[in-house]
């Protein structure tokens, strides 16, 4: 197997990795942004109160996500498997 190709193979996968977290990812930051901005105004301090709704909104995220976050997943696999001879050549 080449250099190049390992990188390309490497690189894609990175890609489809950011792909599928980053919607995850930035409504965590997002719904943390909210949370510490209400904790701010209302002077409560309270940890717990961070983690809770992040998780909540993750979860609800997946719900809604875990169909696209699949097929990009199986696309993904589903080129590796179907490149196979052309990688070892």
């Amino acid at each position: 197997m080449e250099d190049a190709l390992v990188i390309s193979i490497t690189r894609h996968a990175l890609i489809t990795a950011l792909l599928v977290v980053t919607p995850l990812l930035v409504l965590a930051m997002l719904v943390g942004l909210v949370v510490s901005i209400v904790q701010t105004a209302t002077s409560i301090q309270e940890q717990t109160l961070t983690f809770v709704p992040k998780i909540l909104a993750v979860l609800i995220g997946l719900m809604f996500l875990n169909g696209w976050m699949i097929k990009t997943m199986v696309n993904f696999t589903t080129y590796l498997w179907s490149n196979i001879p052309n990688f070892i050549k």
